[in-house]
């Protein structure tokens, strides 16, 4: 009898579920990405547990979230925003997060292209009033002008030149006069791309613009005040306040327990 072992035989003990290991923490998103009064939950997320000097909170912090906008504003015509969420603070057993980027699914991206017009891209890279260093992309497109004969659209490289410079100028002005948190509700409420489009359309026609991408390139210290700022209108997350002191009577003379006044 051979005194090898058979081939693919494994040495070991009980496997152990390394979930045993981990607890759970709840993630949360600035109210700016909510209805009002809508709780800011996106979800939790599972770290190893504190172990001698290794701190879960240690684990958490960095820790990158990518969210539909559909799911937390609760409104389906926006399922084409995916917003990034960085952990930047661990408050008990939660998470607060605050904005790390955004772009467009790739369908959406993807049927905005048509034959027979001009798309015109341009990215910009400018600091906001915060510190925050964003490159922002931006796409449009050239459209047909009313009691238009010929079939194309396409835009002379000269104009196109114009339109790029305009788009630029547009960018840089709206975001280094505004700090992360204003930055992060003009991308939101889509004030940006309105004003290219409204603005570049003198130059030549133009549809379907959109802030495509927004990269965060460099980030201040994380202040702890003004990252509470972002979650001061939520209701679901703040800090229980005080209970007021009952005033109270003194006891009568018949029952002995004092009695409660307003």
């Amino acid at each position: 009898m051979s005194d090898k072992k058979k081939k693919g035989s494994k040495k070991g003990g009980k496997k152990i579920d390394p979930f045993t290991r981990k607890e759970w923490y709840s993630v949360r998103a600035p109210t700016v990405f909510f209805p009002p009064a809508a709780a800011n939950s996106i979800g939790y997320t599972p770290v190893n547990k504190t172990m001698g000097t290794k701190l879960a909170s240690d684990g958490l912090k960095g820790r990158v979230f990518e969210v539909s906008l559909a799911d937390m504003k609760g409104e389906e015509s926006q399922v084409h925003r995916k917003i990034k969420l960085r952990a930047d603070e661990v408050d008990g057993k939660t998470v607060l997060t605050s904005f790390y980027g955004m772009d467009l699914t790739t369908d959406k991206a993807r049927s905005l292209v048509h034959k027979w017009v001009t798309m015109i891209e341009v990215y910009v890279d400018v600091k906001t009033t915060d510190g925050y260093s964003l490159r922002v992309f931006a796409v449009t497109f050239t459209k047909r002008a009313d009691f238009q004969v010929t079939k194309t659209s396409y835009a002379k490289t000269s104009k196109v030149k114009n339109i790029r410079k305009k788009m630029h100028e547009i960018i840089s002005a709206s975001i280094a006069t505004s700090d992360i948190n204003q930055v992060t509700k003009k991308f939101l409420e889509q004030t940006i791309s309105a004003q290219i489009q409204s603005e570049c359309s003198t130059i030549y026609p133009l549809t379907n613009t959109f802030i495509r991408k927004v990269k965060v390139l460099k980030t201040p210290k994380v202040d702890g005040r003004r990252l509470m700022e972002q979650y001061a209108a939520s209701n679901s997350y703040a800090a229980p306040a005080a209970a007021a002191p009952v005033a109270t009577a003194p006891a009568t003379e018949e029952t002995g327990i004092p009695v409660e006044t307003a």
